[in-house]
């Protein structure tokens, strides 16, 4: 059976978290030949080792996606080093703070996830279609949470976030379309398997809910009465950086077990 990502040349920032190396993994399986970016090189390197095991191909390079000067070198180098590249996915966390009433909430709190996710999404997505439009072809992704379009209380700046991030992305597809360059994004809430009580207290503090509360609350919520798993998300990131979703641009795919409407 032919691998949806075969031979195609994919960097992802923030690859060496939960999503990041599930995302690593899947697309080395589908044949992807990646590029893992990320500021903590264990954690990086621990997800390379997985796909070099299982006979795949990782390289490691210790970027910020935040640093503008350091994506567009690292994109220069890998664009000169492998000929292309095919694929760009932004997976970094923005510092979102959930858990306080907007009233209660600090500016910085607020614009921090908007300006950090606006930030990287840009950067990576500008170094990435600069090459892209060279070749006449590519593929570039980002993940939001699905808030954007919610009333939920009590989320801070995560809807601002995604909303931003959002509008800017369906900007760049009307520009890069043209080039025959593919921009996406992919809703997705509380992966069973990337949970942890830690990454809770992050976002909600160490007042906020324990995770078989979280866990307990998407049950309920969600239409399928599941969260999503980690393996979806990476399943349908691969079909839609694949040419086999060549058609698809410009949009935002749910993958939230109907967490989120739309």
């Amino acid at each position: 059976m032919t691998q949806l990502l075969q031979n195609k040349n994919v960097i992802i920032y923030g690859a060496g978290g939960g999503i990041g190396g599930g995302v690593a993994r899947t697309f080395a399986q589908e044949g992807a030949k990646l590029f893992l970016t990320g500021r903590t090189r264990k954690s990086l390197e621990a997800v390379a080792a997985d796909i070099t095991a299982n006979g795949g191909y990782a390289e490691v390079a210790e970027v910020d996606a935040l640093d503008e000067r350091a994506v567009d070198e690292h994109a220069r180098a890998v664009a000169s080093q492998a000929g292309s590249i095919d694929v760009s996915f932004n997976l970094i966390s923005r510092g979102d703070v959930q858990g306080i009433p907007l009233v209660d909430m600090t500016l910085a709190d607020l614009t921090r996830p908007v300006m950090a996710g606006l930030r990287t999404n840009f950067l990576t997505a500008r170094a990435a279609a600069r090459q892209m439009i060279e070749q006449g072809s590519g593929v570039i992704l980002a993940l939001t949470s699905g808030s954007s379009s919610a009333t939920t209380p009590m989320m801070g700046g995560t809807g601002p976030a995604d909303a931003a991030t959002e509008t800017f992305l369906r900007y760049l597809a009307s520009e890069v379309g043209p080039h025959g360059v593919r921009v996406l994004s992919l809703w997705t809430a509380g992966v069973v398997e990337t949970l942890t009580q830690e990454k809770i207290a992050e976002v909600a503090g160490d007042g906020g809910p324990d995770l078989a509360s979280v866990q307990e609350f998407l049950a309920q919520m969600t239409m399928l009465r599941r969260a999503p798993r980690l393996a979806q998300i990476a399943d349908t990131a691969a079909f839609l950086a694949s040419d086999r979703a060549s058609g698809i641009t410009a949009t935002i795919i749910n993958v939230t077990c109907g967490l989120v409407a739309r």
